[in-house]
């Protein structure tokens, strides 16, 4: 561990001492209502709201946390849903999760800050929803899990079609063997994106606070494309690559029964084509492959971000969820395929003629949220992580894929992994793109 880790870690731990965290969340008991404070008052908060307003019968709204302070200000103005609740408001995270009478923290916020944020309310006493992809880094991935377990916290991990009853119900056909046995799955994510524009260093607008904003990463002069387009920058994020992919792939290993991480990945991509005007630095067409130990199937994976062919119905016949995009899973039986072509519907095609065998379909593909925020609660109520459909630990998991995919396609060769350890196989280099530098004092610590 480094001195700055060394200093970031004591000053964390007596922070978590003097905090307290408790046997049991308030939420223990079944006549408590759990008091959730959001964190991340951005575009992907109106989904969070919406769900749980619509679970006001167990779910208290009590607080708002962002480091832009007029977001914190305007809350009701963004989120109509809510006005007239007595909202505790900050723009400090560490206030909030200080704040004894909150029981539950739902993030959204961006992926460089996923892991110390739910970390930090963890040693807080507070149970998580976090928002995919679970963390940065493959390592930061297991520091989350390692908090989760070690503060008994209930942490949710946002793949929400872990959640869907269609999807539930396609996965254990699947298992039942209705395409017969499965030799391989591909997953796609297809959505045109285009050029992403410059970045143009300009002032820090009147009440955000910058620093608090970059966090864990380096720091940055600020401007409008980092602040909308972190997505796309390897700073704060990792591309489609695991924005996306993550809730594909964890479908995958979902369907395939992988508990386990990859033993061998390949991966090669870039952005194609190039441009002056575009200062995004993820690739923007990638593809991998990857195999797990014991297992003779051939995971496979694609991202594309301009004008694509549909795939396998997908795209045209079973629409995504914004009609536009090519997103999905495949997998391939000795007796048919099955497809998932939204979040929340499979269909199965059999035999040569690729016969239309049992599915399962909602009209509008609903993103699954309301019932992903019902499991998270229905947990929090029985303090078991068993029951919640995306802990943590499957989050990290599949993750971790993304992050062996980003990094073997930076090395651009072959790479060995020994899913025990979580290190590559005599490979100093591919090890140290496991983690990250971080700045002080946002250092995610080696021991949680």
């Amino acid at each position: 561990m480094s001195r700055a880790n060394r200093r970031q870690f004591v000053k964390s731990s007596a922070w978590a001492a003097a905090v307290g965290v408790p046997a049991l969340a308030r939420a223990g008991s079944p006549n408590d209502r759990i008091r959730v404070g959001l964190v991340g008052l951005g575009g992907r908060m109106h989904s969070h709201v919406a769900a749980l307003v619509q679970l006001k019968k167990d779910v208290d709204i009590v607080a708002v946390c962002d480091c832009d302070e007029p977001r914190v200000r305007e809350a009701e103005k963004h989120y109509p849903q809510l006005a007239g609740l007595k909202l505790a408001r900050y723009t400090d995270q560490r206030r909030l999760f200080d704040d004894k009478s909150v029981d539950a923290i739902s993030f959204s916020t961006q992926d460089h800050w996923h892991a110390l944020q739910t970390i930090w309310a963890c040693q807080a006493g507070k149970d998580v929803y976090v928002e995919k992809p679970c963390a940065h880094t493959l390592w930061e991935g297991r520091k989350m899990v390692e908090a989760a377990r070690k503060y008994k916290r209930i942490v949710q991990h946002g793949t929400q079609c872990r959640s869907s009853p269609n999807i539930i119900e396609g996965i254990r056909r699947l298992k039942e063997g209705i395409i017969g046995e499965v030799y391989m799955a591909r997953g796609m994510s297809y959505k045109l994106r285009g050029h992403l524009g410059k970045h143009r260093p300009q002032p820090v607008p009147p009440g955000l606070d910058w620093d608090k904003w970059v966090g864990p990463s380096k720091m940055v002069p600020y401007s409008n494309f980092y602040h909308r387009r972190w997505y796309w920058v390897s700073n704060f994020a990792s591309g489609d690559i695991a924005n996306q992919t993550v809730h594909n792939i964890d479908i995958i290993r979902w369907g395939l029964g992988l508990d386990t991480h990859p033993c061998q990945i390949q991966s090669m991509g870039g952005r194609f084509p190039p441009a002056a005007d575009d200062d995004a630095d993820t690739p923007n067409t990638q593809f991998f492959g990857c195999r797990f130990p014991g297992r003779n199937q051939l995971v496979q994976f694609e991202i594309r971000h301009w004008y694509t062919p549909t795939e396998a119905g997908m795209g045209d016949q079973y629409p995504f969820v914004d009609h536009s995009s090519v997103v999905g899973v495949i997998f391939f039986g000795t007796q048919g395929y099955m497809i998932i072509p939204d979040y929340s519907s499979y269909r199965t095609f059999l035999g040569p003629k690729r016969e239309p065998g049992p599915f399962a379909h909602t009209p509008g593909e609903p993103m699954m949220d309301l019932e992903h925020f019902q499991n998270w609660v229905k947990a929090m109520r029985s303090r078991n992580p068993k029951d919640l459909s995306a802990d943590i630990e499957e989050g990290h998991l599949s993750t971790a894929i993304c992050h062996l995919a980003k990094i073997a396609n930076q090395l651009g060769r072959t790479l060995q992994f020994d899913p025990k350890a979580e290190r590559f196989v005599n490979d100093p280099e591919a090890d140290r793109l496991l983690t990250k530098e971080y700045r002080a004092p946002y250092v995610v610590p080696e021991h949680v």
